[in-house]
Order: structure tokens, then C-alpha cells, then sequence
């Protein structure tokens, strides 16, 4: 162990071991999983981050080495900790300049955005010589005056490849291609149990799957319109879900979304009538039920029960508002009156 203290002081990384964790040293091959809660910190003990706070609940950090990680200097470490171990590093600029873009794409992923949000499209180094804010006052001035910084690491997990599924991040292109049918059949088999939440999920990461190989074509190429028609159904099966859980206007937009490049697209025009009918948006309702009928004559009577529900719905509400009003301008003609005096 003090051999390889010494490696890492040489390397500029510092290593203080809090809790010494238990059994031997992973050989930590490329393609290994490491979970691990991690918190980084200026030297003067002022927290950057902490992904046991982060976003608002506690989430490890998941990381497949030899993926070429933008901090490499995580990878080096980990390879330093046994199963259960604590420790501070603290290493120095060298190691920690692109941490600034890093934070950002984790603060990003916590709040539930694109984790490249808010980056420029060239390489990490232009970016901490640009002018770009990262939208972070703390990461601002850490990319404006790079310094030593410590992170506090504890090794919760180490998976052997082979013994877990990637991360779709994590996944070559081919990889990507392949995992998502199997995605798919996931998404569907938690659907009919009605775990619809989980099966919206599965849907979603599917959907960033191709999206992110999409990102790669020219829009209107055979590549891209080939990967869009895999999206499609993944995406009218996302809104299915979304309809259930009642995120109507998501449902709009993204059946709008794709009815502006395929025009006869049934399930999309019954899926958008649905969520119309649901926000009181009756003539928009009417015109895609009536578009349905138009392309499909056998979804007739589905399309009837559901105008018949939207029907009803309105009236029950007309009868709700007519009720408040009536009591709101009501009044006892029984009562005695008020006089007044001038």
C-alpha cells in the first residue's frame, strides 16, 4: 500500500484512507462497473458536489473504465480502493481542469436534463479556454481559476464485465442497436402488468438510444428516416403511458411532433384526440377523432365511446359551473331587509 501511495504522490494525487474497506484489490479490468457515492470539495472544505445530496436524493455515481471518462483522474483512483473503502484525494490542477464540465453534465443529469446541455460542441480543453458560462457561478470560477481539488470516494460495488448491462452511455453504437428491442419487449411486458411508470421508462431509454445515433445522420438521409421509424412506435408507446399518468400536453407535443412528418399516422391522431379531449380542447378533440375515423373506418366505434365520454365529461362540467354560479348569485328572498337611512 505504501508503494502504491508513493505512485499516486508521484502522479500528483494524494491518498488518505478513512475506512479501509474489506477483501482484496480488484484487478479492475476495462469494461469493469465501479459504484461509488463521491463528494468533491475545494481545499479550504468548501463543497462542490455530493451525489448523496445532489438533485435531492442520494444516487451513486456508475462508471465503466476504460470508456475514456472525461476525469480520468476517477478512474485512476478507484483503481487504488477495495469494496466498502473511504478515502480523500487530493490531486492536483492537471488532474481536475475539466472538472468544471463534468459537474456540470452530473448536475445536469441530477436535475433530470441532457447531461451535454448548456455545452459547446467542440472539445473539453476549448471549453475551459472559452468565455462560456456553465450556467454555475461556483463552476465559473473554477473554470476561470483552476486549482487542486479533493474528492472523497467510497467503493460501494465492483462488477466484473460481462455481469451487468451497460448504461446506455456506456454503449458502442452496435451495442445500442442491439439492446433496443430487448429494451422494448421490457417496456411491454411491464405495461400489461401495469407498471406503467417502469414501462414509460424502458420506453424512454430505448428512445435515447436511437435518438443518440439519430444525433449522427443528416436529417432526411436513409440512416436517419430508418432510425425514425424505430422511434416511432417506442415513442406513441411513451405517450400511452403518459396518457395513463396524465402528462396530456407531452402527449401533444410529441404526437404533434409526429404527425408533422408522417401525416396518416393513426395511433398518433387517437393518442392526441385523447389529450385534447382530456385538456377541454373539444374542436381540436373532434377533428383528430374525425381524422381517425377517415383513415381507419374500423376504429369507428372506438372512436364513438370516446367522443361519447368527452360528451359526457362536458356536460358534467357545464353542470358544475352552472351549479356555482346559481349559488354564487342566489340569495334568500325570505330575508329580512336592510333599511338604511340617507
Amino acid at each position: 500500500m505504501e508503494e502504491l501511495a508513493t505512485k499516486l504522490l508521484a502522479e500528483g494525487i494524494q491518498k488518505k484512507v478513512i475506512s479501509p474497506g474489506k477483501g482484496d484489490l480488484s484487478t479492475f479490468p476495462d469494461g469493469t462497473k465501479v459504484i461509488f457515492h463521491y463528494r468533491s470539495s475545494l481545499c479550504d472544505g468548501t463543497v462542490l458536489d455530493d451525489s448523496r445530496t445532489m438533485g435531492g436524493r442520494s444516487k451513486p455515481m456508475e462508471l465503466i473504465l476504460g470508456k475514456k471518462f472525461k476525469l480520468a483522474v476517477w478512474e485512476r483512483v478507484i483503481a487504488t480502493m477495495r469494496e466498502g473503502e473511504v478515502a480523500d484525494f487530493t490531486c492536483d490542477v492537471k488532474h481536475t481542469a475539466l472538472y468544471p464540465l463534468v459537474s456540470q453534465s452530473l448536475r445536469n443529469i441530477s436535475a433530470g436534463k441532457d447531461p451535454l446541455e448548456g455545452q459547446r460542441h467542440c472539445c473539453g480543453i476549448a471549453q475551459i479556454h472559452s468565455h462560456h458560462s456553465l450556467g454555475h457561478c461556483d463552476l465559473d470560477k473554477l473554470q476561470a481559476n483552476p486549482q487542486p481539488l479533493v474528492f472523497t470516494l467510497e467503493l460501494m460495488e465492483v462488477l466484473t464485465p460481462g455481469s451487468f448491462r451497460l448504461d446506455i452511455w456506456a454503449m458502442t453504437d452496435d451495442e445500442k442497436l442491439e439492446v433496443v428491442p430487448q429494451i422494448h419487449v421490457e417496456g411491454n411486458a411491464l405495461y400489461k402488468k401495469g407498471d406503467v411508470k417502469e414501462a414509460a421508462e424502458k420506453y424512454h431509454n430505448a428512445i435515447a438510444c436511437l435518438k443518440n445515433l439519430q444525433m449522427k445522420e443528416r436529417p432526411g438521409d436513409e440512416g436517419w428516416i430508418k432510425l425514425d421509424l424505430m422511434i416511432t412506435p417506442l415513442m406513441l408507446n411513451y405517450c400511452q403511458c403518459q396518457l395513463i399518468q396524465g402528462q396530456y400536453y407531452e402527449v401533444l407535443d410529441h404526437c404533434s411532433s409526429i404527425l408533422s412528418k408522417y401525416e396518416d399516422n393513426v395511433k398518433a391522431y387517437f393518442k392526441r384526440a385523447k389529450a385534447h379531449a382530456a385538456v377541454w380542447n373539444e374542436t381540436e378533440a373532434r377533428a383528430d377523432f374525425a381524422k381517425v375515423v377517415e383513415l381507419d373506418p374500423s376504429l369507428g366505434p372506438s372512436v364513438a365511446k370516446e367522443l361519447r365520454a368527452m360528451e359526457e365529461r362536458i356536460r358534467s362540467k357545464e353542470k358544475e359551473e352552472k351549479g356555482r354560479y346559481k349559488s354564487l348569485f342566489s340569495y334568500d328572498s325570505n330575508a329580512p331587509a336592510t333599511a338604511t337611512t340617507g
